[in-house]
């Protein structure tokens, strides 16, 4: 099995990797197979209007997550690597305004938000509670082309006959497993390869990432993902004011951060100073996914700030820290993440936030223990304990805002990443519930789980709080 570091960890827009990246994504590919000769069309006859519609937890929380923001955006062809965010609000209301769009490379077609754009509640697609459909229609009114894509976590979007190809033969694999030197698709086959060729887990990584590009474009690449992560936390400790989604949730992460300053100048003994520092880095990353901003997907956007917070902290209390270290940690996160992903799901539409927080939590703690020098046996049982304490964890987003209880979330993931590393890198690697154990336990949790309690803010906290 192979999923690319670059397939894990994406940089995008906020707020979220399922609902917005995915989306916008899936928009774009609509467009490309409009100019494609794949589907057969009257002669002489020309799309004139396009439309979309969102099923499943896209309909249900569409408006929160920005899904129906992104239909638009990706329909006038930006992607989620080129979108600006803060031209987002510009391009919108020329959109409304002109109800049409004139992606590059197409012609003008008529699209008026108010009519094209449906967010179906009543309807689920079949293949994925991720589920929507573009259409492409003629003067006359005729349907010319429909397309249905699914947004199955962390940005990944597959057609409706890829997924029915995912089901029948395993997941989508870049370049399949073939000619990868460890093309392990568990922990124990990791652990067996790492075993057999006395190399770290980052190591065999980085050999069958080496398949596809040379070394050069693979730490190029690992260092642009470290520096958008990194611009995300200093971006987020430096704005204040009130989150966009009308909860009026306030930004805490600069002022938390200020006080943390103050006492780190002031050498006021804290016992808590390392929980603190991961919280408020986890919470000024996830501040800026909420508005909008650019974010990278580890693995999905609502866990955005898991890794990015534990790694900063390997960099502010680790004095061995190096950019080696970051992207070693990056390199052993990513075949965690591509384990889970394989294994079970990434997506909390699909499993609830144990899939994102807990995935990421996992990839979290198997990096930082894998930097502070844990044998592949240790790294695997960083990543099962942070994994297995997420185990349940429901996703009920409050007003379909990526907010509330998700900001906080990431928080605490980071710092059970943190302990779970601890813990590991202090025993010999041997435990009693295996890693593959947990991310089967979480699929399977993740099927028991009542729709209500996987991201479409029908149960849990998204329920109650509007009540209380």
């Amino acid at each position: 099995m192979f999923l690319s570091v670059f397939d894990l960890f994406k940089i995008g827009i906020g707020p979220s990797s399922s609902h917005t990246m995915g989306p916008m994504t899936a928009a774009s590919r609509f467009l490309d197979e409009l100019l494609g000769k794949d589907w057969p069309r009257p002669v002489g006859v020309k799309v004139r209007r396009l439309a979309a519609s969102l099923h499943g937890s896209l309909a249900f929380t569409g408006v929160g997550h920005g899904t129906d923001r992104a239909v638009i955006l990706g329909l006038t062809g930006l992607t989620p690597t080129t979108v600006d965010p803060d031209q987002v609000d510009e391009v919108l209301a020329e959109v409304v305004q002109t109800k049409s769009i004139t992606p590059p490379g197409h012609p003008t077609y008529d699209f008026d938000p108010a009519t094209d754009l449906v967010l179906d509640k009543k309807q689920p697609l079949p293949g994925h509670a991720n589920g929507m459909a573009f259409s492409a229609f003629a003067a006359d009114g005729r349907l010319l082309l429909r397309r249905v894509y699914y947004s199955i976590g962390g940005g990944f979007v597959v057609s409706e006959e890829e997924l029915q190809r995912m089901k029948a033969e395993g997941p989508l694999r870049k370049g399949g497993s073939k000619g990868f030197p460890y093309p392990f698709e568990n922990a124990k086959q990791m652990l067996a390869m790492a075993a057999k060729s006395g190399l770290s887990i980052a190591q065999m990584k980085r050999a069958n990432e080496e398949r596809l590009m040379s070394r050069e474009e693979l730490d190029a690449g690992l260092d642009a993902i470290w520096g958008a992560m990194s611009a995300c936390i200093d971006r987020g400790l430096a704005q204040e004011g009130i989150m966009p989604g009308g909860l009026k949730v306030r930004r805490r992460a600069r002022q938390l951060h200020d006080k943390l300053q103050e006492d780190w100048r002031s050498n006021r003994p804290n016992p808590l100073l390392a929980n603190d520092w991961l919280s408020v880095y986890a919470m000024a990353v996830n501040e800026e996914n909420a508005a909008g901003g650019r974010v990278v997907t580890a693995p999905t956007n609502g866990a955005a700030g898991v890794v990015p917070a534990v790694l900063r902290y390997w960099l502010h209390f680790h004095v061995e820290a190096d950019q080696e270290s970051i992207r070693d940690f990056l390199l052993t996160a990513a075949a965690i993440g591509g384990i889970i992903k394989h294994n079970a799901s990434i997506s909390g539409a699909e499993v609830g936030c144990q899939g994102e927080v807990g995935s990421a939590s996992a990839m979290a703690a198997a990096g930082l223990c894998a930097v502070m020098g844990g044998t592949p046996e240790q790294v695997e049982n960083a990543a099962e304990i942070a994994l297995e304490h997420h185990l349940g964890m429901t996703c009920d987003p409050v007003g379909g805002l990526v907010q509330v209880p998700c900001i906080e979330r990431n928080a605490l993931g980071a710092v059970k990443a943190v302990t779970a590393a601890s813990l590991a890198i202090k025993g010999d690697g041997k435990h009693f519930v295996p890693l593959d154990a947990a991310v089967e336990t979480m699929r399977q949790t993740g099927l028991d789980m009542n729709e209500r309690y996987k991201e479409t803010s029908l149960g849990g906290l998204a329920v109650n709080v509007v009540e209380c």
